[in-house]
């Protein structure tokens, strides 16, 4: 006779459910679990962008609005009833270079830290790397920078400054400086969101700190006048997201790099190097407090 269901599932040996979890080990068992999950990774990418623009009229286009509305807004408060357009060679071009890398940015942080939270069904229902969640923002929000950085593109050629010059090199470094040190900060805010919902609110009011902590709307020469060397400008310039909005800039204000009385901190393409060895780092270390923290993420959702 058959033993019953019950004592059959007691019979059953015990298997590890997920990586194991040793140190070094750890981080590359995570590393080779998310790519035997990437076509379901490549899925969530492709729903993050469906569901943004789902029973809208213009869709993709909507991705355009607020930026060029950002762009408007700050051209007439700043540049033109505050003057700044008059002592920045092309405003346009150098408030939009700003405001597209940092679009980049905010939109990995603020999208990935409520990424876990707002999968919880799946979370609860089956087991695969969590991590997929941020970085299915991270493809999200890659997805609408491209959108914007070609409407930047076109928009330096119609100025009649397109950026064919050696300084377009700062490009690839500055994405991956800000794609590096976006997934590392939305992993643990994000997971630390899911034991503490205040994160969420919290992170959107740190983001429009450091947004005009950074010289987006403003130009660098300013900062300089005022700090004139000091240890508060290099703290100033210690800030990642400060030296990728430059490194920006300098790929693709062609007006700016060109103009003698503007200026650019020292080394600059030094700095980004060690930012993103820093950011790498950095990275390692989220991924670490990321898989500590999601053991009771089922529980806490």
């Amino acid at each position: 006779m058959n033993d019953p269901a019950p004592t059959r599932v007691v019979k059953e040996p015990l298997r590890r459910i997920g990586r194991p979890d040793h140190k070094g080990r750890g981080t590359v068992e995570s590393v080779k679990e998310i790519f035997a999950y990437r076509e379901l990774l490549w899925r969530l990418v492709s729903r993050e962008i469906r569901a943004k623009y789902k029973n809208s009229s213009l869709g993709i286009v909507w991705s355009l609005v607020r930026p060029l509305a950002q762009l408007l807004i700050y051209y007439v408060a700043i540049g033109q009833f505050l003057g700044a357009a008059g002592n920045t060679p092309d405003f346009a071009i150098f408030i939009f270079t700003g405001l597209t890398i940092w679009g980049l940015y905010s939109e990995i942080i603020s999208v990935g830290t409520t990424s876990i939270v707002s999968n919880g069904g799946l979370v609860k229902k089956v087991y695969l790397p969590r991590e997929i969640f941020p970085l299915a923002a991270v493809g999200g929000a890659l997805f609408n920078f491209a959108v914007q950085f070609g409407i930047l593109i076109v928009a330096t050629f119609v100025a009649l400054k397109p950026p064919l010059h050696w300084e377009l090199l700062y490009l690839p470094l500055v994405i991956i400086l800000v794609v590096v040190l976006g997934t590392a900060i939305s992993l643990v805010l994000s997971a630390v969101n899911v034991y503490l919902r205040d994160v969420q609110h919290l992170v959107e009011v740190m983001l429009l700190i450091f947004f005009w902590a950074s010289p987006i709307v403003y130009s660098i020469s300013f900062v300089h006048k005022s700090l004139q060397g000091s240890w508060l400008e290099e703290l100033y310039l210690a800030n990642p997201v400060t030296l990728a909005i430059l490194g920006m800039q300098k790929a693709m204000w062609v007006a700016g790099t060109s103009d003698p009385s503007q200026y650019w901190p020292a080394h600059l393409e030094i700095r980004l190097l060690i930012a993103l060895v820093v950011s790498v780092f950095l990275l390692w270390i989220a991924q670490r407090v990321f898989s500590r923290l999601q053991s009771n993420f089922a529980q806490e959702l």
